[in-house]
């Protein structure tokens, strides 16, 4: 189960939230979303578990919990869009 963690502090480190969930289960992953540009905590991540149960549990018990000194706000995530393709140009068909 990908469980969606938001409203991270930026102090948050992934062994942090990793404890918070293994509370409750087995966590395969945790992934912390950094900026592409700056490479600073954009403050909010993901969290891996192989347990959809144990995951759903976790998700139950760490929502609005403290993590590093903020309440985060945790539900299961929701599969990634494509957002087609990336790269320069500005975006959009301009009819060239």
């Amino acid at each position: 189960m990908n469980i969606y963690v938001g409203n991270l502090s930026f102090d948050a480190s992934e062994d942090i939230v990793r404890q918070a969930f293994a509370a409750h289960g087995e966590v395969s992953s945790v992934k912390l979303i950094t900026d592409r540009e700056t490479g600073r905590p954009r403050g909010f991540g993901f969290v891996e578990m192989p347990n959809d149960e144990e995951g759903r549990k976790a998700i139950a018990a760490v929502n609005e919990t403290e993590i590093a000194g903020r309440s985060v706000s945790v539900n299961e995530a929701r599969p990634r869009e494509d957002r087609g393709p990336r790269g320069g140009g500005g975006g959009g068909n301009r009819g060239w």
